[in-house]
């Protein structure tokens, strides 16, 4: 099997009204119906920074190039077996994740959400609630070091 390393960086978008997003990743994509926060990988010659904006404008259709955004947490790694979308092949990805937290001035209630076609649905969830979702392994992690869950 084919092995790839990335290093993904992901965004904790927290709504005016106390609320994460959360989206439902797509069937075949890496962990499968499972929920996270809106990320992806760095692609070659982009900084995290450049890269977070992209990912989040293209999984969720959230602009934050303007907003706040905070490191919260470099020092996590995961794997993952992936279907390749274009050729079917199984990959190993090893993945390198950087979270950042950004705060948004809309309740959420307000902010309009497009997915993009890494995502099924998404949810605007309390932190109290987290616990009532089906997390990726790196989110559960995460969530557990912030002690939200």
């Amino acid at each position: 099997m084919k092995q790839k390393n990335r290093i993904i960086v992901s965004a904790i978008l927290i709504s005016s009204n106390n609320k994460i997003l959360l989206g439902r990743v797509r069937e075949g994509g890496v962990y499968p119906d499972c929920w996270h926060i809106p990320g992806g990988g760095v692609d070659e010659g982009e900084d995290q920074r450049t890269a977070l904006i992209r990912e989040v404008l293209e999984e969720v259709g959230i602009d934050i190039k303007d907003m706040p955004i905070k490191l919260l947490s470099d020092t996590d790694a995961g794997e993952a077996v992936k279907i390749d979308k274009d050729t079917g092949e199984k990959m190993l990805i090893k993945m390198q994740f950087n979270v950042y937290q950004v705060g948004l001035e809309e309740k959420s209630e307000d902010i309009i959400v497009s997915l993009g076609d890494d995502l099924r649905e998404y949810e605007w969830v309390a932190k109290n609630q987290l616990s009532e979702y089906k997390h990726t392994p790196p989110s559960q992690k995460l969530f557990e070091k912030l002690d939200w869950l």
